[in-house]
């Protein structure tokens, strides 16, 4: 496999380009290659072999059209769903997500941690394991988040009606006295400031795009298919109107150039 064949990245929509502007700084060599699902979001309130057929067919478009030599799967309701279907079908490396309970642990003084993540997520056997690795003297406190998925996708960011969903769901969390927010779901990175200002900054959020943009180095290095440019490419597709892509797109990417592309013709036959 060639070196300077890009990487693929997917999500349910466009949380997943925070762990892209990670993958970016970590590995400024790389060609990055992004498809938001939008217009299936959000992937936390469906059956996994729908996320799996739409995984399927993704895929199959970024190695048809892309020749992709490695695979991010952005998103953690759609890596507990569906990556172990895809590491049997496809044959190129493939790094998932998953909420980051151990650094969350590590973290917690008070050994109590919150959790905000999609119904889809939590009630995955995958994230089910984790919890039990790590639950010995921690409590984990879960918050299934409805709606919000939807309003970020919306570019609802700053606005009033966010900020009373955000701080609906963590008021729980605040009266167990927690000390640590895992952001369970790539979407959620755009709370982050409310989150930290809802807790005065006293408690620590933890993501994990860093992590998994180490990882993605860790796969490339092992595969021997780390490349170095200089053509690099960043194409964003998105398969629904969003009028606030661009500026949501800058909002993460800042500086960094790249190609934003509206494709709809999403059909089975890729």
């Amino acid at each position: 496999m060639n070196k300077s064949f890009p990487i693929g990245i997917f999500d349910s929509g466009i949380g997943g380009l925070s762990v892209l502007s990670k993958i970016q700084s970590q590995l400024p060599g790389e060609s990055l290659i992004y498809v938001a699902d939008s217009l299936n979001a959000p992937y936390g309130t469906k059956d996994n072999l729908i996320i799996l057929r739409r995984a399927i067919i993704i895929v199959d478009f970024l190695i048809k059209h892309h020749q992709i030599k490695l695979l991010v799967i952005a998103c953690n309701t759609a890596t507990a769903a569906a990556i172990k279907e895809l590491r049997s079908i496809y044959s190129i490396p493939i790094v998932g997500m998953e909420p980051a309970i151990k650094p969350a642990n590590e973290a917690s003084a008070l050994k109590k941690v919150g959790i905000l993540a999609t119904e889809g997520t939590l009630k995955s056997s995958k994230f089910s394991a984790l919890l039990d690795t790590y639950s010995g003297d921690t409590q984990f406190y879960t918050q299934p988040c409805v709606g919000l998925v939807e309003l970020i996708e919306q570019g609802h960011l700053e606005t009033k009606e966010i900020i009373t969903l955000v701080h609906k769901n963590l008021m729980p969390l605040y009266e167990k006295n927690v000390d640590v927010i895992v952001l369970g779901c790539t979407h959620f990175i755009f709370i982050k400031n409310i989150v930290e200002d809802f807790f005065d900054k006293k408690v620590t959020v933890i993501e994990t795009g860093s992590a998994v943009a180490i990882q993605v180095q860790r796969k490339l290095n092992e595969f021997s298919l780390e490349n170095n440019g200089p053509n690099i490419q960043c194409i964003i597709y998105s398969n629904s109107p969003n009028e606030n892509m661009d500026k949501i797109i800058h909002s993460i990417l800042a500086a960094n150039k790249f190609e934003y592309v509206f494709y709809s013709n999403w059909n089975e036959e890729q």
